[in-house]
């Protein structure tokens, strides 16, 4: 019998996963799989048991928002690192359970850009049909994974301080209701960006690191030349504004999806080392991602698979 980690934060998105938990169960369970429930309890929660339960499973999946999805992939790459010694450099996945995923959260950007379907009972047959799919995984500063985002600056508190009831009621709607209210109070950061063999030093209100279609549930964000598994993020910065109009072509930009401006940096980087003069919060995934005044952010090429609808089917 092939066997299953099922973990579940029943706190997501509108706590639909409540209503339907026993239907996809049993869904599961008609396809043959021996199933090991655990309901989140606490942050980091679903890390632990990913590595405390997750290594002799075929299937590891969560249904939750990004956060609880970002919990399990870490869980999961810290069974990689495990498992890579004597192994040939990108192939630790082989050795690791298949992850699926049913999004419950309140914008579920990553799972947009798998086209993994939005309804709960679709999105966990989708776990039972998917293809495997190889996936990059970011590594920040040696200690943490982030499987969409890192970002720093404007907007990005925003996150991890709406309460969760007004996400829940409002989507990524309320993101952006909380944001407009600290635009009159950007902070701005020093930094040192480099990448490749370039370096850039600006005053810097806003950045993220990227490898998604979809932020906060906005498409024009990034690029529309994104792939999951090419190695390399896309990464965004935008220089402080000197007058309001600026902001106003800024934030044009950034969700009209105008014409670029002197304001904005787009480039492609697989490593990347951001350096200030005092400490910077970040963002990873939704949640906060601690305090830095050094930052290394790498790009771990096709770490993991993930179900996802077959492209011909989506």
């Amino acid at each position: 019998m092939k066997r299953m980690l099922f973990i579940v934060n029943p706190r997501s998105g509108r706590e639909q996963v409540r209503t339907r938990l026993l239907e996809i169960l049993d869904l599961f369970s008609g396809a043959g799989y021996q199933i090991q429930v655990h309901i989140t309890q606490a942050p980091k929660d679903a890390t632990n048991v990913v590595k405390q339960y997750g290594k002799d499973k075929d299937l590891v999946v969560c249904s939750g928002g990004d956060g609880t999805l970002n919990e399990v992939i870490s869980g999961l790459m810290e069974l990689g690192t495990e498992a890579a010694d004597g192994m040939e450099p990108g192939k630790c996945w082989e050795s690791l359970p298949l992850l699926g995923y049913i999004p419950a959260g309140s914008t579920n950007d990553y799972a947009s850009s798998l086209q993994i379907p939005k309804p709960m009972m679709a999105a966990a047959e989708n776990v039972l049909s998917g293809e495997p799919y190889p996936i990059d995984i970011g590594h920040f500063c040696q200690d943490r994974y982030f499987i969409y985002i890192a970002a720093f600056g404007a907007f990005t508190e925003v996150s991890y301080l709406t309460p969760q009831d007004k996400k829940n009621l409002l989507g990524h709607q309320a993101y952006m209701l909380e944001g407009v209210k600290s635009l009159a109070a950007l902070k701005t950061y020093r930094l040192k960006v480099e990448w490749d063999d370039q370096v850039l030093e600006e005053d810097f209100v806003f950045g993220m690191v990227t490898n998604t279609i979809s932020v906060g549930g906005f498409k024009g964000l990034v690029t529309q030349s994104v792939a999951l598994n090419d190695g390399e993020f896309e990464v965004l910065l935008i220089r402080r504004p000197r007058t309001p109009k600026d902001l106003s072509n800024i934030i044009s930009y950034m969700f009209l999806r105008e014409e670029p401006n002197d304001y904005v940096f787009k480039f492609k980087a697989k490593e990347l080392k951001i350096t200030s003069e005092t400490p910077v919060d970040w963002v990873l995934d939704g949640e906060y991602g601690g305090s830095r005044t050094e930052v290394i952010i790498e790009n771990r090429r096709e770490q993991l698979r993930i179900l996802r609808t077959a492209p011909e089917h989506a």
